[in-house]
């Protein structure tokens, strides 16, 4: 007897709701903000510290004043481009209270008016005939240049208009402290040495933070996640600490499985909350319409 084909790609095939198909490992994956551009500012302190090694007690202290300014430069860039990220991953966001790429610019100007000052001392041959002119040209250009090729912090709040500062502030903290519990589980389960938990752990820091971002767009709703964003995460993160430790010495098959099936839960449980509160929010949203149906009726307006 005839029988229709079918399968996973036909298009009467039956397939779990959207809601509840699995992710796949790179669902949601980030890049480092951090390029090749941001690291190679690190490259021009090297040859500084190496030329100034046999120009004297002068020359070997300006080099080193210089090089230790670009590199902080670097490592201050490398900061604000993770937190710029940051900033432009959420819908709701406060400005970085410390502009970070501002003071990297202002650091590598620094640093390179220090290395020209150099030239000039070991030049002239003492500090007093040194000019400043020059210096001071080409830190304003190093710092102009970086301002240029790697932008300015953000400068004001992102998605805030309309909702209350206080709460607003309050999820702040609460998803900071969230966001902490998270990195303490990617540094911990990098000691488990094992590739695919690292993966799912991954997985569920995005389903926490799709979380985090709802919290953020409504703080009204901090009362009702505030468990899973402390109590249910620090657990989250005690138990990886525990399990990392553990797995690293025993590479036990049970205690795999069983960190496992707690990420699944976790993950459920996470996503269940997610969507309760998208249900919530639609809700009020067809409240609020039906509210301005009746308005204009009694206002003599159809709105057929």
């Amino acid at each position: 007897m005839a029988r229709r084909f079918g399968g996973k790609y036909s298009p009467d095939s039956e397939q779990p709701p959207e809601a509840d198909i699995e992710r796949g490992q790179y669902d949601g994956a980030r890049v480092d903000p951090v390029g090749g551009r941001a690291n190679a500012m690190f490259i021009p302190a090297i040859p500084l510290v190496f030329m100034s090694l046999n120009d004297g007690a002068v020359g070997l202290t300006l080099g080193l004043i210089g090089a230790g300014l670009l590199t902080s430069g670097a490592l201050l860039l490398r900061e604000g481009l993770r937190a710029e990220a940051a900033y432009n991953a959420r819908r709701v966001a406060k400005r970085p209270a410390f502009p970070r790429k501002a003071f990297a610019a202002v650091l590598t100007g620094l640093g390179a008016a220090v290395a020209a000052y150099r030239n000039d001392v070991l030049d002239a041959g003492t500090v007093a005939s040194a000019s400043l002119i020059a210096p001071v040209l080409f830190g304003v250009a190093a710092g102009a240049l970086h301002g240029v090729a790697f932008g300015l912090d953000p400068m004001r709040d992102k998605g805030a208009e309309g909702i209350d500062s206080f709460q607003q502030s309050r999820v702040a903290r609460a998803v900071d402290e969230a966001e902490t519990y998270l990195a303490d589980m990617e540094d911990a389960i990098a000691r488990a040495g094992h590739r695919g938990i690292e993966a799912r752990v991954e997985r569920f820091q995005e389903t926490a933070r799709e979380l985090f971002r709802k919290v953020e767009e409504d703080p009204r709703d901090l009362s009702g996640v505030r468990k899973y964003l402390g109590v249910y995460l620090k657990g989250a993160r005690d138990a990886t600490i525990k399990f990392a430790d553990f797995y690293a010495q025993s590479r036990d098959a049970k205690a795999l499985a069983d960190y496992t099936a707690l990420l699944d839960d976790l993950e459920r449980d996470f996503a269940a909350r997610t969507r309760k509160m998208l249900l919530d929010n639609r809700t009020d949203l067809t409240v609020e319409i039906e509210v301005l149906r009746e308005r204009l009726q009694r206002e003599g307006v159809r709105t057929d």
